[in-house]
């Protein structure tokens, strides 16, 4: 399966999957990988290796945004098989070893598929492993606070609300903030393009998801990339206030009745 790579900043690529983004750090051969994607994209994840010149025994660590199981898919099958450190945000390390489970359900999914675009995505979703069992069996948090020692010397951001243990990344040199699920562009279940929250459903604290786009408004930065949708040229900062002027007003239509009918996401 052929990834679709875009080189965004020296040294970073956008990789976009079949509805998941990851995105690679590199510098000479070694790399960076944040996220991989759902488990069924895992010749995808590997052939965007080779497309920025890698491999996956290249890889310096996997840095997971969150650990739901289209971002974390590959991260144990790169840790089993290539002794990768998998790196995620200490309130998210018991997730990643699926202690607890805080995704959407099926339930939930099947009581919201007479939204537009939620069924298609909960097909594709299922076919590529969405509800698979991947945990890491040896999930780390980051070794230290600030730049880790890492290719892209990427920055941890917490951004808790989407899950407990939720991170963004700030790639300072690059101008780059990879922002996950916390701040995204688009979604097959979206109606709108541009910064917005994902749908309700997919948060586990809606209003921490919300709060935390001021963090992003902190941040500096030209270039967003987002665990959905394309990348976003511009200041984060302004993508952020766009996202949270949205949340206000109740950007996304059809989750206004959902209120009256399953309480507030």
């Amino acid at each position: 399966m052929r990834a679709v790579v875009r080189q965004v900043a020296d040294g970073t690529y956008l990789v976009r999957g079949g509805s998941t983004n990851w995105v690679i750090l590199r510098e000479g051969d070694a790399v960076t990988l944040v996220d991989t994607g759902y488990p069924g994209d895992r010749a995808a994840l590997l052939d965007s290796l080779a497309q920025v010149g890698s491999a996956p025994e290249a890889v310096a660590a996997v840095l997971v945004t969150h650990a739901h199981n289209d971002h974390l898919g590959s991260a144990e099958y790169l840790r089993a098989a290539h002794g990768t450190p998998v790196y995620l945000h200490e309130a998210e390390v018991p997730h990643a070893r699926r202690d607890f489970l805080h995704q959407v359900s099926v339930g939930r999914v099947l009581a919201n598929g007479w939204r537009p675009g939620v069924l298609p995505w909960a097909v594709h979703a299922l076919r590529s492993g969405g509800t698979r069992q991947v945990p890491v069996t040896a999930p780390e948090p980051f070794p230290a606070p600030g730049p880790l020692d890492l290719p892209g010397r990427p920055v941890p951001v917490p951004t808790p609300g989407h899950t407990l243990g939720h991170c963004a990344f700030q790639v300072p040199g690059a101008g780059v903030v990879v922002s996950g699920d916390a701040l995204v562009s688009g979604h097959p279940t979206s109606r709108i393009s541009g910064p917005q929250l994902l749908p309700g459903m997919f948060h586990h604290e809606r209003a921490r998801a919300v709060a935390s786009l001021a963090v992003f408004e902190e941040l500096d930065g030209d270039l967003l990339l987002p665990g959905h949708g394309p990348a976003y040229h511009g200041p984060v900062r302004d993508a952020a206030r766009q996202a949270r002027e949205r949340a206000a007003q109740g950007s996304f239509p059809s989750e206004r009745p959902i209120r009256s009918r399953e309480g507030t996401p």
